[in-house]
Parts: structure tokens; sequence; C-alpha cells
């Protein structure tokens, strides 16, 4: 099944527009010169004129054809506008080239491949690894990431650690994107068997394993990264590849303007920063998992969250609630009475200052903790400059909150003065840290700070954030009673210490 998608505006992701007036004069110097060489190659040749190249035939139409699967890290509707990684690259290059987008998306690689055969469509934005033999059928653009694929499980079973330990039904997605990777694991002499299935995508599959309908299948890394998030009982059996880079898919016949277009692109956004920060928008707080957190938040998310849920909902205003409900657990594990050794109490741990000057009477009350934690934090948001976009500008206000806005504003200014944006968190949660090192707190307005810990406290919130918008969409909550012990880890059950948190 297909369906297309008419991109007709420039979306925003958050981050400055990629066609700006410098960026724009820089590329339209390299397409000056490529039709100058056509024009060239034109007039000296009295045969019939070559047809235009690749890259002019897509400025010429004005539109930019993309193919692409649906997921989560390529691209998805999201509540109001079309998102994913693959997607706002591939919006990001429209605007660079000045041309609108057009998505085509699939439910399958294999039905998108044809479109890249017929020439239906310029480019495949999908998540591709550049395999010697995908090599040896098409052109890439440049690489701009890299994943490995894995062997998946269900914690719990035993771990296979390499394919003479498989007992059990393997299956995965039916394309070659997923048949490569075991391919290259057997011998000439071996013998393998896995069932390959095109009625189910990979975040299916996963689902499958996690309850027991399934004992395998490989996954890339981004994509497991993403999962394992919300079904916590996916275990790594073993790396079923090194490492592979990622780039777009172009048609062997595409000529080199195409390809050159995409190289000046990708340069631009890694070079400005745009790049890291998208990476950082879909990647940045997922790359770590913490299994027995997952787990413990599952099951506070089943037990705990309903008995609270119409007050963060009341009390949220303007911003969503479930982040204020992933602020809450993140501060107090959605404790009513929880105190820090530093004296901040609630669930949203207030000091007596900030509960003072929102009005909160008795900061262990449930509902007047989360009334004036929410209020505290849109009152951040509304103090960090009008020109930070979301969702950096929420991330930068949660930073605020648990480390003070004084003290995020030296990081902001540590961030400039080493030569990176102040106003993109990618580069501001790296400068962070820093305000623990004297020879950079004692420069500050402010000095030494925590700032790490604001790093590792925005992290948190985002992924239980993600967390909580996923099982919103679920009819059911994934089962989490009696998820096993990692077995590459020593487990221990302990009550949950609310950490000592820097306050402003």
């Amino acid at each position: 099944m297909k369906l297309q998608t008419r991109i007709s505006t420039i979306m925003s992701i958050g981050y400055k527009p990629l066609s700006e007036q410098k960026i724009a004069k820089q590329f339209k110097n390299i397409i000056a010169g490529t039709m100058s060489i056509c024009v060239f190659l034109a007039l000296s040749s009295c045969s019939q004129p070559p047809p235009p190249s690749s890259l002019t035939s897509i400025l010429e139409s004005g539109v930019l054809k993309v193919g692409s699967v649906y997921g989560r890290t390529t691209y998805y509707n999201g509540p109001t506008s079309p998102e994913g990684f693959e997607f706002e690259l591939a919006q990001g290059f429209a605007d660079f080239l000045g041309v609108k987008l057009e998505v085509y998306p699939y439910y399958s690689y294999r039905e998108l491949l044809p479109q890249l055969d017929n020439h239906q469509v310029d480019l495949i934005a999908a998540n591709i690894t550049m395999t010697e033999q995908r090599k040896s059928k098409y052109r890439f653009g440049p690489a701009y990431q890299s994943v490995n694929f894995e062997l998946v499980y269900k914690k719990g079973e035993d771990r296979p650690r390499g394919i003479e330990q498989l007992e059990g039904n393997l299956t995965i997605v039916a394309n070659d994107l997923y048949r490569e990777p075991l391919e290259s694991l057997i011998d000439e002499n071996e013998s393998m068997f896995w069932t390959e299935t095109d009625e189910k995508d990979i975040e299916e599959l996963l689902e499958m394993v996690s309850n027991d309908e399934l004992d395998y299948t490989i996954s890339d890394s981004n994509i497991l990264a993403v999962a394992r998030r919300r079904y916590p009982n996916l275990g790594i059996g073993f790396s079923v590849t090194e490492t592979l880079q990622i780039g777009w898919l172009l048609n062997k016949d595409t000529d080199d303007s195409l390809r050159a277009a995409l190289i000046e692109y990708f340069g631009t956004i890694q070079s400005n920063g745009i790049f890291s920060a998208l990476e950082d928008k879909y990647f940045g707080h997922i790359q770590s998992f913490d299994y027995v957190d997952t787990r413990a938040f599952m099951r506070a998310v089943e037990k705990i969250l309903p008995t609270f849920r119409e007050l963060f909902e009341a009390y949220a205003g303007d911003n969503d609630w479930r982040l204020i409900a992933a602020m809450s657990y993140q501060e107090s594990h959605w404790k009513p009475k929880a105190t820090s050794p530093t004296g901040v109490r609630g669930m949203m741990m207030l000091t007596l200052g900030t509960a003072s000057d929102m009005k909160v009477t008795s900061r262990i009350d449930a509902e007047q903790s989360i009334s004036g934690g929410a209020r505290y934090f849109s009152s951040l948001l509304r103090r960090i400059p009008a020109r930070i976009q979301s969702p950096d500008r929420i991330w930068m206000s949660l930073a605020a909150y648990n480390v003070g806005l004084g003290h995020l504003e030296d990081a902001r200014v540590i961030t400039q003065s080493q030569g990176y944006n102040p106003d993109l968190w990618v580069d501001v949660k790296k400068h962070l840290p820093l305000l623990r090192q004297k020879k950079f707190y004692r420069t500050t307005r402010y000095g030494y700070a925590r700032g790490d810990e604001a790093v590792y406290y925005v992290d948190n919130i985002r992924r239980y954030y993600d967390t909580l918008i996923w099982l919103e969409d679920q009819t059911e909550l994934p089962s989490i009673n009696d998820l096993p012990a990692d077995e590459d880890e020593d487990e221990v059950e302990v009550e949950v210490e609310v950490e000592d948190i820097v306050r402003p």
C-alpha cells in the first residue's frame, strides 16, 4: 500500500531553516556551475543536446521526490505533521535546493525499490546500510550515520551468543536489509534456516519477541534502542554485523550532480550543527539503556500514575501533561512526600523559595506541588530567549529547573566561547559539565554547578516523556510484572532514594 504526502511549505523542525540567504547563495554558485557545463556541452556539440542532469531536472520541476518507509526512525505521521529523522533530513535537503518536498512512504523496503528503479522517486531515505552488494546495484549519497545489526531475544530465555546457539524460530523482515547480514554469517559449508515475512515490520517483530510470540529477530541498533524503552525485556544476543554506514540510496543511472549536491548539503548541516541537533532530537536521549529503571518506570505508569493523572492534566497549562508527569517521575518517582538531603520536597521537589514564589503552602500536598512545579516550569520557558525554538527551549528549561537559570546561562556563554551554538541544546549539553571545572566556573557569573547532573536529568525526562507518548497509543500496557534481570548485570531491587539534586 502506498500513500503520498505532499509538503508544499517548509516544515518547522524546531531549528532555523536550512535555506538561509548565505546557504542559498553558496548553493546557487554550484547550480550555476553545473548549468554552465551543460550549456557548454550543448553548444559545442552538433548532435542532440544531452538530457538535463539529475539535479537540473529536480530544480526545473521544483519538486524533490523522496521514497521512505514508515517507522519511528524514518517517517511517520505526527500529531499535526509528518515527523521522523529521515523525513526531517529530506525536508532540509528540499529547503537547501529551494524546491518542494514530496514524500512517498511505503510499508516495506521491497515495495519501495521498484520506485527508484523506475525513476519514480529521486532517492530513498530509509535508514539503508551501505553493503558491497547494494553498492554494486545502486549509488549512495554520503554516509551520515552508522549502525550494527543485532540478534534480539527475550530476556529470561537462554541468551544465544552465536548462530550455532539459536534454538527456536528466527523471523526477519523479508528484504535484503535484514537478509544480507544473516547471509554474511554463514560459511559455504553451513546451513541456517529462518523465516521471512512481509506482513510485519521490524517494530512489530520486536513486539512479538517481547510478548513471547517469536524467539528471535534481527534489528538495527537505532531501531532497537527506541524499542527497548518500550519493551525493556528485549535483550541483545550478539552482533550480527560489524558497524555499517548509512546513506541515501540513488539510482545507478543518477549522475554526479545530485550526489555533489548531497555532499554539499550534509557538509553544511554537519558544520553548522543542524545535523547534530536532529540526531539529538531523535536519538540523543535513548543511547544509554537502563533496564532496571525502565522496568521500574513501566510499573509506576501502571500502578501509580492513574492516581495523579488528572492533576497533571489539570495543571499542565500550555504544556503537555505527559511532560510534567515525566518531570515529576524524575523528581520524586511520583511520591508526594519525597524529600532530598538538600531540603527540596514533594512531587515536583520544590525549594522553599520556589514554593513561596508559586504560592505553594504545603510542598507535600500533591496538588499544590504539581500546580506550583508546572507554573514554575512555564515561567522558565518564558525566560528562555525567544529566538531559541522548540524543542531546544524545552530541554533548556528542564535543565534550568534542575540547575538554575543562571547556571544555564553560564553554560551557554561557555558554549559560545568554545565556538559552538548557545541556542542549540545539543551544543549546550556538551558544555554544562564544564561548570564543575575551576578554570571555567571561576570566570562565570554564578560559579560552580553540577552541570553534568542537569544533562542526565534532561535525558531521563526525555526518555520518560517519549515512553508516555507511546503508551498513550497502546490499547493495553505491555506486560511488566515478571521481567527477568539482565544476564550481564547483577540486579538488586532496592527502595529508590530520591537523588540529591541541584537547585537554584
